[in-house]
Parts: C-alpha cells; structure tokens; sequence
C-alpha cells in the first residue's frame, strides 16, 4: 500500500512539471492541471461559457452595450478551484471563446 502511495505522489509530482513545461498557447489545459479539475468540471465549465456566449451573441444582436450581468453569472457559477482573471487570461490565450472573455477581461476588477 504505502509503495501504491508513493508511485501516486511521483505521478502527480509528473503531472505538475509537465504542466509547468506546457507551452503558452495551452494556458487553459495548465490551469486545469494545476487545479486538480476532474473531466466533469472541465465540462461544466465549457457548457457554462457556451450558454453565456448564445446570451452574449443576442443580447449584442439586440443592441446591448452592457455586459455586466453575464459576467456576474459567470462569477456566480464559476468553479470556486478557479480564480476569476486567471481562467479569463488562460482562455485567451487557448482561444477559448475569445470574444467573451476579452468582454470579462475588460469588465473583471479584482
């Protein structure tokens, strides 16, 4: 048991240098990796950007200036293992949904 223990902490110990070593271009896969986040929360997260986009792209059809509140909904359902403007930085530079967070980028205040 106690060797099954130590190949764990030298496989998540792996994880975390590979994770260092990623280029910049995978900031969003990083942050993943250095937040422990399971595939269902990855998922979570994708589906929660996904729905806000559709309300930001009609909302902006509609002439809407102020975005406000789609940010705070995202902050609202955020996952709390994830600090607000690192996960907008990660997703610009993954490209991951872009418009909308540059949109989060230019509202978010710590």
């Amino acid at each position: 048991m106690e060797e099954l223990q130590r190949r764990l902490e030298r496989i998540a110990y792996h994880q975390r240098l590979l994770a260092e070593s990623l280029d910049e271009k995978y900031a969003f896969t990083k942050l993943i990796i250095k937040h422990d986040l399971a595939k269902e929360e990855v998922t979570a997260f994708l589906q929660l950007c996904e729905e806000l986009n559709k309300k930001w792209d009609e909302q902006r059809a509609e002439g809407f200036v102020y975005f406000h509140p789609l940010l705070e909904e995202w902050l609202e359902k955020l996952n709390p293992k994830l600090e607000p403007k690192s996960a907008i930085r990660a997703c610009l530079k993954q490209g991951i949904y872009p418009e909308l967070m540059a949109e989060f980028n230019k509202l978010y205040r710590d």
